[in-house]
């Protein structure tokens, strides 16, 4: 049995991804990724400005009047949502949870999918895959996706990137787009080489969603802190925003935005409780763009 916290939840992820596709976001997503070829739609009677190099002849000889070839853009896609679940998507500084802001983005683009009639699949993992939704179409489908973001719980509370990746290249989905939606935060070493393969096997891209405080920790004085996936516990001393958390902190991102480039992974950085359409936007204009 659903709870009237969930249920409100995913009514509202609804309303908000139906207003989205009133935006430019849902053209953009058609044009940033493309389906797989053409396919041949009907023979018609050509048109002054009509491409010359599309006429059949031979249908023209038949009908006696010149005769075009018309073909729309097959669009056999298979959208994966690759979903953190992780003790760490708890966290946030903001009123709104990392795992909120992660649920709304996979929601919307889960409702731009389905909506452009590709299939949808999503993937949800912590230390392991804790659910796999194969890929499908269809507004039943959408609204298994949607509930699924707010019911799923993991297993356990650390994180596995490396499990999930493994799971990905198992799958061997053809012309499939992986959106990869967690906050990285995971030993690279663990899983670099996967995601190497990953890159080359499938469309694959990384949404980090990021809390203000991983990137600049304010300069409180001492703070004791609890890791949220290991439970273990210290104090820090940051009485500057030049302190060596702070360091610690921009290394590893510098280190991560290295790693995706290294790669060349398309990666969009969004930030926890902040909205996110106008980015998701400007990052498929950016696709757009190098396909010209």
């Amino acid at each position: 049995m659903i709870s009237s916290e969930i249920q409100s939840k995913i009514k509202k992820i609804k309303i908000h991804t139906k207003r989205v596709m009133h935006s430019a976001l849902g053209g953009d997503y058609l044009s940033a990724f493309k389906g797989s070829g053409l396919e041949f739609h009907q023979i018609r009677e050509y048109c002054m400005g009509d491409d010359v190099r599309a006429i059949d002849w031979n249908s023209s000889a038949k009908m006696n009047k010149i005769m075009i070839k018309q073909f729309v853009e097959e669009r056999d896609r298979t959208i994966i949502l690759a979903i953190d679940i992780s003790g760490s998507t708890n966290y946030s500084s903001q009123q709104e949870l990392r795992a909120e802001t992660i649920a709304n983005v996979a929601g919307t683009l889960a409702f731009i999918a389905s909506e452009n009639k590709d299939k949808v699949g999503a993937l949800f993992f912590s230390d392991d895959v804790d659910r796999w939704i194969a890929p499908s179409k269809g507004n039943v489908h959408f609204g298994r996706i949607i509930e699924a973001l707010f019911t799923t719980k993991p297993t356990a509370k650390k994180t596995s990137i490396a499990n999930a990746l493994k799971f990905l290249i198992q799958l061997k989905k053809r012309n499939a787009v992986v959106f990869m939606l967690s906050d990285w935060i995971d030993q690279p070493t663990d899983y670099q080489r996967l995601l190497s393969v990953v890159s080359c096997e499938y469309d694959f891209i990384g949404i980090r969603i990021l809390d203000r405080c991983e990137n600049v920790l304010p300069a409180v004085g001492l703070l004791d802190i609890e890791d949220s996936e290991t439970g273990q516990q210290c104090t820090i001393d940051n009485r500057s925003v030049q302190s060596d958390c702070n360091r610690v902190l921009h290394t590893r991102l510098h280190e991560q935005k290295r790693m995706f480039e290294k790669h060349r992974i398309d990666v969009l950085d969004l930030t926890v409780a902040q909205p996110f359409i106008n980015p998701l936007i400007q990052f498929f204009h950016q696709r757009i763009r190098r396909q010209i």
